[in-house]
């Protein structure tokens, strides 16, 4: 097992480059003075995920107007991205991160119990990145109802401090 890192606000943000939904690429030099918000979340297709996806798909006009792009992240492979993202009308980035290392770099990659059953895998986690590259707010082990809004809320925040 890697050493959990521990990122903390003030922090440069990890560099990813990373294949996306849609045949797109996006890396962190993409966004070199752009606030953007990176969510990771553990599997394309599943309830909580799905909520989750739809929720930041339907504020997408107003993280737009926010100046804030928004781009998913899991370690499902591209192919599955593309249906899910079909399925559901996602218009937004689902980044795919197969090796594992965005998820190791931003320390969402964690040990997680089920039903006693312990495992590896991706604790849902949102980072508000801004302009300058630096994590501006974190949200760790992300419960979903309300989660959107309060992402919103704070990237507000911090486009009408830039």
């Amino acid at each position: 097992m890697t050493e959990k890192h521990t990122l903390k606000v003030g922090d440069v943000a990890p560099a990813f480059d990373m294949e996306a939904s849609g045949g797109r690429k996006v890396t962190l030099a993409d966004f070199k003075g752009k606030p953007f918000v990176l969510y990771f979340y553990p599997k394309a297709d599943t309830p909580g995920c799905t909520k989750e996806a739809c929720g930041f798909n339907e504020a997408l006009k107003d993280f737009d107007k926010a100046g804030l792009t928004v781009i998913g992240v899991s370690r499902d492979p591209v192919k599955k991205l593309d249906a899910f993202a079909t399925k559901y009308d996602l218009t937004f980035p689902l980044a795919s991160d197969e090796a594992g290392s965005v998820t190791e770099a931003y320390g969402v990659w964690v040990e997680k119990t089920n039903y006693g059953r312990q495992y590896m895998g991706i604790e849902r986690t949102t980072f508000l990145i801004g302009a300058d590259g630096k994590i501006a707010h974190i949200w760790p082990k992300v419960k979903v109802p309300g989660h959107v809004e309060a992402v919103l809320e704070a990237a507000r925040t911090l486009a009408g401090s830039a």
